[in-house]
């Protein structure tokens, strides 16, 4: 009889929790404080390609990506309990993801690979010559890219790339809007002259 109590009270809560999918972001980090199992899964499959997209800008290539959005990911979830809820989730991420590519990069210069099954490109469509342009001109501006400063590589890759406003990227990097915008002019104008006029 006890067992059988139990039971239904375990199985009334468990339809009163809301579904770990249908929480807002405050919600899964609080669930993910109290132990319940999954929420931190949700967390990661929201931003999984966001972060991994963020560190490929970085370094580049897909398995120092893959291993830094591991990376991103575990300290995130160690550190779960600093997040104050004063920026969006995200935010926070990509501060984390941010300073983790910034130290990455600054110790290993990576290859550069083709980015674009992760950009969905119709290659099918295109001629062999054409394509061959294109892939040339991804990887002398991912070279170009690699080679900007590091606030302003950080910044162009946030802006131009995750289409984040100046106000979320001082958030971010914890700097000013008026930072951000000078960073992302400088950035521009470093690229316009390792590329050629005209090309950013």
């Amino acid at each position: 009889m006890r067992r059988a109590v139990g039971d239904a009270r375990r199985v009334t809560e468990a339809a009163s929790a809301p579904a770990l999918a249908e929480l807002d972001e405050a919600g899964l980090v609080e669930a993910c404080l109290a132990g319940q199992p999954g929420a931190f899964d949700v967390i990661v499959e929201r931003h999984r390609r966001s972060i991994y997209q963020l560190c490929y800008r970085f370094v580049g290539n897909h398995e120092d990506a893959r291993d830094l959005s591991q990376d991103i990911f575990l300290r995130a979830y160690r550190g779960l309990g600093k997040f104050r809820g004063g920026s969006a989730l995200s935010t926070w991420l990509y501060r984390i993801g941010i300073n983790l590519c910034l130290n990455r990069v600054s110790r290993k210069t990576s290859p550069l690979e083709s980015i674009d099954d992760q950009q969905h490109i119709d290659t099918h469509s295109e001629s062999a010559p054409d394509r061959l342009l294109r892939e040339e001109r991804g990887a002398q501006v991912r070279k170009a890219i690699a080679m900007l400063p590091p606030k302003q590589r950080a910044t162009l890759i946030l802006r131009m790339y995750h289409e984040l406003s100046h106000e979320e990227i001082a958030g971010v990097l914890g700097s000013s809007v008026g930072a951000v915008k000078a960073n992302f002019f400088h950035a521009l104008g470093n690229l316009r002259k390792q590329l050629g006029e005209g090309t950013v």
